[in-house]
């Protein structure tokens, strides 16, 4: 036990001597730390003070560089506007020099003048004094004339004014005679210049309507189709399209003859579409004809809407466009009346452009001046006033409806527009080759055979064929029977020699048709 509890002591002893020994050397080395730290950052401190005064005199340095740099401009402007203020004092010094010699010169001419006064003074008071006899003198002279004259001052000038005004309103009636004729001439060749500058910058071309269109068959076989046995085709065709087919020895060629321009172009395009389809029978032949009706009606609503858009309007009613494409398939002397009225848009328009006049509303007078022929052919009466009132129910201008119903009528212009359309319509109507009288005549005359034919009772339709050598009749058979035909043809040949001046050798083919027509279900 007691040598257990020795070794214990021996060990705290020990345990205890390490203790202190390692505290020692702990302590030693911390001492040694301490002292190398305090070494270290007096180095620092040392070399960062040496540092500091180093950037402190490149501090310096620079700024004493900045300044100079700064003060080197400040400087050379002081000195700048040192030589400037020494200029400007030179100046104002030679300006002072100057205006005491404009001083001096002042002072001198002030004395001249001075002098000068005095010296008029003295001319004054004898011009004053010469004036005061010459009025004496006048006095005396006016005295002797009025004696001489044997009338006052005031009397000789109310006479002398008289005869002024007098010669003044006949210098003023001669000026104005001079201006008014000379106002006349201009306006005359001013109108002239614009008259020709219209028509040289309009380039239409001329459209004369004859009475015969051509039609090219792909052998001369198709003519004997055409005709049919018995000529049974050519007559039912004749009859449906009232157009006389022409079939001679010409190779490749049959003609149709008809004055209607749209009764040639509806049955031109039957026979075209026939011989195209190439069953040729008179069934056939109507029904291509039925189709060939509607085709021209569709083509006379787009010549409406592209002739109108042609000449720049895009905002015509409807039934104004179809009597506009209705003009295409209509003549005027031969000449075609929807060309002649495109013609007349476009020559009112640059007048009235030239005129500085409402330009787009010449060029619509202008279309719109000849829709009257149209519907005047078509439902009868007054084609002027039927056209102007067509015109006025679908809401157009005035001066457009003025237009139509002042052309071809002795009604007065009221506008400047009415003018140019008129002026527009000569040109057109008047130019080598527009017109073509003969034509316009037989027209005439073909229409006017068909009217009196056509109004006899029992008449469904009137053709007239082979140049008014013929006319065929077509009556409703359910009125007209073989007897009453024969009788009928008789009663229009005597209203035809009795109503026509000339009416030459015409033979009158009354034809009464019977159908029976029944459907199978």
């Amino acid at each position: 036990m007691l040598g257990l509890l020795g070794e214990i002591a021996l060990a705290l002893i020990i345990s205890i001597i390490c203790f202190v020994g390692g505290w020692f050397v702990c302590t030693k080395l911390r001492r040694r730390k301490i002292g190398d730290a305090q070494e270290t950052g007096c180095s620092i401190i040392v070399e960062a003070e040496k540092e500091a005064e180093a950037l402190k005199q490149t501090a310096t340095l620079e700024a004493r560089d900045h300044w100079r740099r700064e003060r080197e401009p400040l400087e050379r402007e002081i000195e700048a506007s040192k030589r400037a203020v020494r200029e400007l004092e030179g100046k104002l010094l030679e300006r002072e020099h100057q205006l005491d010699r404009k001083v001096d010169l002042l002072e001198g001419k002030e004395r001249q003048l001075t002098k000068a006064e005095g010296e008029l003074e003295k001319r004054a008071e004898k011009i004053q004094s010469g004036e005061s006899r010459v009025d004496t003198m006048i006095h005396q002279q006016q005295q002797r004339l009025e004696s001489l004259a044997g009338m006052s001052r005031d009397e000789a000038r109310h006479s002398l004014i008289e005869r002024q005004e007098e010669r003044a309103r006949q210098l003023a009636a001669r000026k104005v005679k001079e201006i008014k004729d000379e106002a006349i001439a201009n306006a005359n060749r001013e109108a002239k210049e614009i008259i020709t500058r219209s028509i040289q910058r309009f380039a239409g071309e001329l459209s004369v309507e004859n009475g015969v269109s051509a039609i090219s068959i792909p052998t001369d076989e198709m003519k004997g189709r055409i005709i049919g046995r018995d000529g049974r085709n050519i007559r039912s065709f004749e009859m449906v399209t009232g157009v006389e087919v022409i079939v001679d020895d010409t190779p490749g060629l049959v003609m149709l003859s008809g004055f209607d321009p749209l009764r040639r172009s509806i049955a031109k395009n039957t026979l075209e579409k026939l011989i195209q389809d190439g069953r040729i029978h008179p069934g056939r032949i109507e029904e291509l004809y039925e189709k060939a009706r509607e085709d021209a009606e569709e083509q006379i609503r787009e010549s409406g809407s592209k002739a109108a858009f042609e000449v720049g309007i895009h905002d015509l009613a409807e039934p104004l466009l179809d009597v506009l494409g209705k003009l295409q398939f209509h003549s005027s002397y031969g000449q075609n009346l929807l060309i002649h009225s495109q013609e007349v848009s476009a020559l009112a328009g640059m007048m009235a452009e030239a005129l500085e006049l409402d330009f787009a509303l010449a060029r619509r007078a202008g279309l719109l001046h000849d829709i009257g022929k149209v519907l005047g052919q078509e439902v009868g009466g007054d084609p002027v006033q039927t056209g102007a009132a067509l015109a006025r129910k679908c809401g157009e201008n005035a001066d457009v409806i003025h237009v139509i119903e002042s052309h071809a009528t002795d009604t007065p212009f009221r506008s400047a527009i009415s003018v140019l359309v008129a002026a527009a319509n000569e040109i057109s109507v008047n130019r080598p080759g527009a017109r073509n009288e003969k034509m316009e005549q037989y027209t005439k005359r073909l229409r006017a055979v068909e009217e009196i034919a056509g109004a006899q009772p029992g008449v469904e339709n009137a053709f007239a064929l082979q140049n008014g050598r013929e006319i065929r009749v077509l009556v409703n058979s359910g009125k007209v029977d073989d007897a009453y035909a024969d009788q009928l043809a008789d009663d229009i040949v005597d209203k035809l020699e009795e109503e026509l001046e000339q009416p030459g050798q015409m033979k009158v083919c009354v034809i009464r048709e019977v159908r029976a027509v029944h459907y199978a279900r």
